[in-house]
């Protein structure tokens, strides 16, 4: 069961990354992206793994340390309830890259790989897209 909720927590957001990188000029995907609610399906998993286990959890949050954290995450469950939170905040980063974008008429081709990189290692993508978004102050126009 944890397996099949590990992969769901990303399933559940793989269709509004679709939406932003294959159909980002198409009106009802800016309607669907601009909801935050978008990450409720991946919190949703990351909840039913988290709340069995909030008693492990909440000394880990309140009194972070990596012996704490990693003693939590040795336990499967756990730590798909951690990527589930990755996974959701990963759409969350995803979601304000394409709105910007779309705002400031930079072309879905420059965006598009960063949204793929965003998926993949949002600390990465995001600095790049802030500076891609520099690079290309006033010179692109929306398609």
């Amino acid at each position: 069961m944890t397996e099949f909720l590990f992969q769901l927590s990303f399933l559940a957001a793989a269709p509004f990354w679709a939406l932003m990188i294959l159909a980002p000029a198409w009106p009802p995907t800016r309607r669907i992206i601009e909801s935050p609610l978008i990450a409720l399906p991946a919190l949703a998993v990351c909840l039913t793994l988290l709340l069995p286990l909030l008693a492990d959890f909440w000394p880990v949050v309140t009194r972070p340390s990596l012996s704490g954290l990693t003693a939590l995450v040795a336990a499967p469950e756990a730590l798909a309830a951690l990527w589930g939170q990755i996974i959701a905040w990963d759409l969350l980063v995803g979601r304000w890259i394409y709105l910007d974008s779309r705002d400031r008429g930079l072309h879905p081709l420059l965006t598009a790989p960063v949204l793929i990189l965003t998926i993949l290692l949002s600390p990465v993508a995001f600095p790049l897209y802030l500076a891609l978004r520099i690079g290309q102050k006033g010179r692109a126009t929306a398609p």
